[in-house]
Order: structure tokens, then C-alpha cells, then sequence
């Protein structure tokens, strides 16, 4: 049984070892603990690609186990309304979005948060891996110790309110020893693969599922050089960098889409991993948050990732506007994809990122000369052409 507290917490659990051991761990430290299971996507076809149904058993399972109460909502219509309506928008437009993102600051520590204070919470907590510190300046998002399984990139549009009722409690752990604490407490979910991917979309393929949303527009794939080599099905089935489904292979080395030319529907793509045209010195983006609420400076250094689990990578931001800023890289990014997100750090700290509205090209080398990047282009050019 829960030893008596004055603090009550509500855990978000998907069914998944992580959050289960978040539960576990506030239920050890005393807290007066529930679970809440979120259902964000009605299934309308066959229960193999968003299992929700294997999930919730999970939950229910792990509550059972760690004798704490587990309360389900169904948040699926404020998820297509807040979260995937965003999602169509914009693969019609051409870019590739991460629903991930701003699930987290729709669902997940909005709307749950509201859920949770409607149990008589004062916080939630989730089995993320990232750290909170706070001080007189505000609530700080933090890489987590696992690096590896650190999810700043996803968590990057918090707020202070959403920062000031979270707690993180693998924030220290390693995933080993998640999966040892979770063994060693006989949790019924001990040995559970991780889940990978966007729930909704499963494990089918994804032109499969997104082609029950967005019609085709067919039209020409062609090099960078203009050459036509064959025909796409609609630019929203393809993203920056991609290799694969192209249909142009046969011709040596693999080709690559570089671009899209929205106003002539064309699939630009360049041929060889190397090739130039997949490179570019930076990046313009928009919707800029800041997680203290504020910017470091009008111009600063510090690192970013334009993709989860890449490398944290040297660059210089210049604010452009409200809410848009131009990142210039020390070393040159490869597909760099509108749609993204770009979410910066200054040591271990996330102090926020917005939406990659298109790669730096060649017309911009100027703002990035200082840092050497023609030289990169070069090289890269040398390496395609090789």
C-alpha cells in the first residue's frame, strides 16, 4: 500500500518499462501515486498497427502490480484537432512535420496536466529521459544522464507552467538500469520492447498509412541538373534524404531526394550520399520558442540538433524578427528537412528551437565563410564527383 502523503502525483503510463518504473520509483519515495493511461488515436482498422488495446492491458497490469489505481481518458479528439489536423497541413505542403513534438506540448503535458488536476494532482510525471533544475530564474529543461535515450529534442516547446508540474524520474538512470529496477521489482513489463515510431501509424508502411489521408498529385522526379528521370506519386510521400521508393535506381551510384519544387510539383533528387546538393551550411527557421521565455541573446553560439539522437552540432543563431532565426553551422548538415524541428542547447541545457522553414543554400555561403563551410562544400563536391 501507498504510505501516506501529503503530495499527490499522477503518472502518465503507455504500458512501456519506462514509465512504469517512473511510477514505481514515486510510489518507493511515498507519494500518493495514480496512473493514467491516454488514449490519443482511435483505431479504425486492424488492431495490429496501434495497439492500444495491448497497451492499456500493460498499464493495468503494472497499476495492479504496484497496487496504485489506474484511471483511462481518451484524448483522440483533442489529438486530431490539436496535434494531427497540424500534421495533414502540412505534408500537403510539402514539408515533414514531428507529431512527437507537439503531441508533448498539446497532450501530453497540457491537456494531462489539466486531467491530472481534475484528480486533485499538484503534479504529473511521465518516463521521459530528460532533467528539470530549478532556480530563481525558472525551470530549466535538461539533457538527460543516458544521452543515449535523452528526449529534449522531443520536449523542446515546454513552457514554465508545463516545466514547474512535471517530474522526471529516470532523469539520472541509465536504461539498463531501468530495465534491472523493473526486473528486480517484478514488473509484469519488464522484458516489453521499446516502442518505436508514431502510435498511429504502427508498424505499417507509412505512404501506406498517410496515402489514407492525402491524395495522390502526381508529377516529374528530376536531377538537380534537370534531367527528368521519372514520375512521383505526390511530393508529400517523400522527405529530404530519402533513399528508398524512388523508383529511379539502375543507374549507378543511389539517388537521393535533394528537394522539392513546390511550384512545379517536381521531386528533385541527386545522385551518390555525397553529393553536394544534400549538404547545406545552415538553416531559416520559425515559430522560435524559448523555454525560459526568452532568448539568450539577439546573437549567440551554442549547438543544435535538427534530428533526434544526432550529435549536438556547433553553430551561430541571429534572431530574424519575433519569432524566426537563421542558425549557421560550423560544419555542414546533411538533409536538412523543412518541417523539422532545430532545438538548441548551451551546454546541457535546452533553451528552446522552432520549425525548420528551409536549408541555407548556396546564395547564403557569405553567412557562413567565416566558419569554413566552402571549403566543407567543396570537399563534398570532390567526394560526389570521385
Amino acid at each position: 500500500m501507498n504510505k501516506p502523503s501529503s503530495e499527490r502525483i499522477v503518472v502518465g503510463l503507455s504500458g512501456g518499462v519506462d514509465s512504469a518504473v517512473a511510477a514505481l520509483l514515486l510510489r518507493d519515495r511515498g507519494m500518493d501515486v495514480i496512473g493514467l493511461f491516454m488514449k490519443n488515436w482511435e483505431e479504425d482498422d486492424d488492431e495490429q498497427y496501434c495497439a492500444a488495446a495491448a497497451d492499456l492491458e500493460q498499464a493495468r497490469a503494472v497499476c495492479g502490480h504496484l497496487d496504485i489505481p489506474l484511471h483511462t481518458v481518451n484524448f483522440s479528439s483533442e489529438y486530431w484537432d490539436r496535434v494531427f489536423h497540424h500534421f495533414l497541413v502540412e505534408y500537403r505542403a510539402g514539408r515533414t512535420p514531428n507529431p512527437d513534438v507537439l503531441c508533448n506540448r498539446e497532450i501530453k503535458f497540457s491537456a494531462f496536466i489539466e486531467q491530472a488536476a481534475a484528480l486533485g494532482a499538484t503534479r504529473i510525471a511521465t518516463g521521459h529521459y530528460a532533467r528539470l533544475r530549478h532556480d530563481d530564474r525558472g525551470h530549466h529543461l535538461l539533457k538527460a544522464r543516458d544521452e543515449s535515450k535523452d528526449q529534449t529534442y522531443f520536449l523542446h516547446l515546454l513552457d514554465q507552467r508545463a516545466l514547474s508540474r512535471t517530474v522526471f524520474p529516470l532523469a539520472d538512470l541509465q536504461k539498463p538500469q531501468v530495465r534491472r529496477i523493473a526486473r528486480e521489482a517484478g514488473l509484469p513489463n519488464h522484458a516489453r520492447k521499446d516502442s518505436t515510431g508514431i502510435c498511429f501509424i504502427g508498424e505499417r508502411r507509412f505512404a501506406e498509412f498517410l496515402g489514407r489521408f492525402l491524395d495522390d498529385v502526381p508529377g516529374q522526379i528530376v536531377s538537380v541538373d534537370g534531367e527528368i528521370l521519372g514520375r512521383h506519386r505526390g511530393l508529400a510521400f517523400y522527405t529530404i534524404g530519402q533513399r528508398q521508393g524512388l523508383g529511379v535506381g539502375g543507374r549507378g551510384a543511389a539517388w537521393y531526394v535533394a528537394g522539392k519544387d513546390l511550384a512545379g510539383n517536381r521531386l528533385v533528387v541527386a545522385q551518390g550520399a555525397d553529393h553536394p546538393a544534400l549538404f547545406s551550411p545552415g538553416l531559416v527557421s520559425v515559430g522560435m520558442h524559448w523555454i525560459l521565455g526568452a532568448p539568450p541573446g539577439r546573437q549567440f553560439r551554442c549547438t543544435a540538433r535538427i534530428r533526434h539522437r544526432q550529435a549536438p552540432q556547433e553553430c551561430t543563431v541571429t534572431l530574424d524578427g519575433a519569432h524566426g532565426a537563421t542558425v549557421v553551422f560550423s560544419a555542414l548538415q546533411r538533409a536538412v528537412t523543412p518541417g523539422q524541428s532545430v532545438v538548441l542547447y548551451r551546454g546541457e541545457e535546452c533553451v528552446g528551437g522552432g520549425v525548420i522553414e528551409g536549408p541555407l543554400r548556396a546564395a547564403d555561403d557569405a553567412l557562413a565563410a567565416s566558419s569554413g563551410i566552402g571549403a566543407q562544400r567543396q570537399a563534398a563536391r570532390q567526394r560526389s564527383e570521385g
